[in-house]
């Protein structure tokens, strides 16, 4: 699992934002879709920054009686939200459903 952090300079100094508070905003984007659940361990997990943009790579379980394909959607829409509206990151969301859940 990769956990790139991402640095912004400003005029009083930098801001690092640290790969694990990244993790931890995209797990918590993707979990608020109707669901889907991120896969425990965390081991389903990527997220690298480079030039201001986040790629991420994630591993979810869905419930099973959902359209995956929506879920999947959703998930990705949510998760760039945070990046951009949290941390000012462009992103791009790779999803992929592992595991469906009862």
């Amino acid at each position: 699992m990769s956990r790139d952090g991402h640095t912004i300079a400003g005029p009083h100094g930098s801001i690092r934002i640290e790969g694990d508070a990244l993790s931890a905003l995209v797990i918590m984007a993707a979990e608020r879709v109707d669901g889907a659940r991120a896969r425990r361990p965390r081991r389903g997990l990527d997220v690298s920054v480079t030039d201001g943009t986040a790629r991420v790579e994630l591993e979810l379980a869905a419930r099973y009686g959902k359209v995956l394909p929506s879920v999947a959607r959703e998930v990705q829409t949510n998760v760039a939200s945070a990046l951009r509206d949290s941390a000012g990151l462009a992103a791009a969301v790779d999803v992929s459903i592992e595991e469906l859940d009862q």
